[in-house]
């Protein structure tokens, strides 16, 4: 353990920070190309929209502003999967 300083593995209230033990630390940069990339790939078939949801999700595991985990996204994947797998949210 640190005291967050050098090696940021502490915050200031002793708390593993969770970017460090996860492995996905902000990165701005990721969260832009992600989305962008989402953005580019959306097209009218339900499966280029539920490609750009998945990388639009994938995308807040590196946006500060999002607190989210690898096992979120997953769950919500499967959902937005099985959503399509439906036909829809309304059936």
């Amino acid at each position: 353990m640190t005291d967050g300083g050098n090696g940021g593995e502490v915050d200031g209230d002793g708390a593993a920070d969770p970017a460090e033990t996860d492995g996905f630390e902000p990165d701005p940069e990721r969260v832009e190309l992600l989305r962008a990339v989402a953005d580019d790939v959306r097209g009218e078939t339900s499966e280029s929209k539920q490609l750009a949801n998945v990388l639009y999700r994938t995308s807040d595991l590196y946006d500060p502003d999002e607190e989210t985990t690898p096992e979120e996204i997953v769950r919500n994947v499967k959902f937005i999967l099985e959503v399509n797998e439906r036909g829809g949210l309304g059936r």
